[in-house]
């Protein structure tokens, strides 16, 4: 059996942060805000997964209400939606992930996200897909106030 599930995040960006997408950390930009560390790949791809198993949503296994989660890093929200995949015997085929922005510039560093992705998913690299695109800028994603991610994920029987 195959499953796809597609994810989708966004967030704004906020002063004091550090800037973490897909597991690296980006230096010298503006990082984003939320409960947790704010990495609005891994939110999206474990959303992705989540929805794959139809197992509900990020929000409803870390809420943003409880303070275990406080600046948690994001890796453990996709290390948990792995491992009820294991549990359901399904796992990571590929990813496909867009992210879109005005800034920062990505291609320096779709390589790296794409390597620490494809080590958290425990595929290979050639299987996980980062793209980064512009609203052209149009309304809020478009001004610089934040970023949005879409991640689609082919989840198939473990063997």
């Amino acid at each position: 059996m195959q499953r796809i599930g597609l994810g989708f995040d966004s967030h704004r960006f906020a002063p004091g942060r550090a800037l973490v997408l897909g597991g690296v950390r980006i230096a010298g930009e503006q990082g984003l805000a939320g409960h947790s560390d704010g990495d609005a790949v891994l939110h999206a791809l474990t959303d992705a997964i989540l929805g794959a198993l139809a197992a509900g949503d990020i929000g409803e296994h870390f809420p943003d209400t409880d303070p275990r989660w406080a600046g948690a890093d994001s890796r453990v929200f996709l290390a948990e939606a792995i491992r009820l995949a294991r549990e359901r015997t399904m796992r990571v085929v590929n990813c496909d992930v867009t992210v879109v922005t005005e800034r920062p510039r990505l291609s320096p560093h779709k390589d790296a996200m794409a390597a620490r992705i494809a080590e958290l998913l425990a595929v290979p690299a050639k299987c996980v897909s980062i793209k980064a695109k512009t609203a052209e800028q149009m309304g809020a994603i478009g001004r610089g106030e934040g970023l949005a991610v879409l991640a689609a994920v082919l989840l198939t029987d473990a063997a």
